[in-house]
């Protein structure tokens, strides 16, 4: 079952940094210094902002990877 990151029980920090990736993942184009700001409003770091980043766009990469070559993920 998955939760919704808004009702789950998490920190402020841990939060943020679902909501910075959910939103990179589905709507990167609307991505902005404010969700930056907001990262580093919870005390992240630059460098910590930039690994988010990075995986979550790594991630992305990879599943468009697959999907366009058509492969299918083991059970």
């Amino acid at each position: 079952m998955k939760e919704d990151p808004e009702t789950a029980r998490l920190s402020d920090r841990q939060r943020a940094l679902v909501r910075y990736a959910v939103q990179l993942t589905r709507a990167p184009e609307s991505m902005a210094r404010e969700d930056v700001e907001r990262l580093r409003d919870v005390g992240l770091e630059d460098s910590e902002i930039l690994d988010l980043c990075q995986v979550t766009a790594y991630y992305a990469y990879v599943n468009r990877i697959a999907q366009g070559l058509g492969v299918e993920l083991e059970t």
